[in-house]
């Protein structure tokens, strides 16, 4: 498989070739830019649908899914976890931009599977100060989208849950495979 990204430096601050990361990003942009046409969207997505998914590069969300720009609102964090932020953009989403439907992500491989909240605490010896917010482990991947599925479901502040489905994306075969919530 091939990536556009350089390999970075021992130092993960530069690229082979020119300046840093961001500087090649902000290079892509510019030449982005210069061919952009509006596309004539709102905020609102077509499909009506937002898709919570973990942050893992390896996720190419779009292309997995079939999606087109404008199609849906994209929410992801580690682990793709319902948390408080996701269930406030999620809000967002269907009160004030019109989805309805909730796809959520999880998938083989996760870092999250790795870590414990044992994190917090080597933070908090680390730095001084302990964050506010949970790492949202799991061991299990099928269980943890079903308590994501739950939290939707349950939210006070999402209106539509009749259509929230989970899945888990093998990061081998690019399949998704669809959790049952019972």
């Amino acid at each position: 498989m091939t990536t556009s990204a350089s390999v970075p430096t021992a130092s993960g601050s530069t690229t082979a070739g020119s300046g840093t990361v961001t500087d090649r990003l902000v290079d892509a942009n510019a030449r982005y830019a210069a061919e952009f046409t509006d596309p004539g969207m709102d905020a609102r997505p077509v499909l009506h649908v937002a898709v919570v998914a973990c942050m893992d590069a390896r996720l190419d969300l779009h292309a997995a899914l079939g999606l087109e720009l404008g199609d849906c609102h994209t929410i992801r964090n580690a682990g793709g976890v319902v948390t408080d932020d996701v269930i406030r953009s999620l809000t967002i989403s269907q009160r004030k931009l019109g989805t309805r439907s909730v796809v959520l992500i999880h998938h083989t491989g996760c870092g999250l599977e790795s870590l414990t909240e044992d994190f917090r605490t080597e933070l908090e010896a680390e730095v001084g100060q302990r964050p506010a917010w949970a790492v949202e482990s799991f061991r299990d991947v099928d269980q943890d989208v079903r308590q994501s599925m739950q939290r939707v479901r349950t939210s006070p502040f999402l209106p539509h849950t009749d259509d929230v489905r989970g899945f888990v994306f093998d990061v081998k075969t690019g399949l998704l495979r669809e959790i049952d919530p019972v």
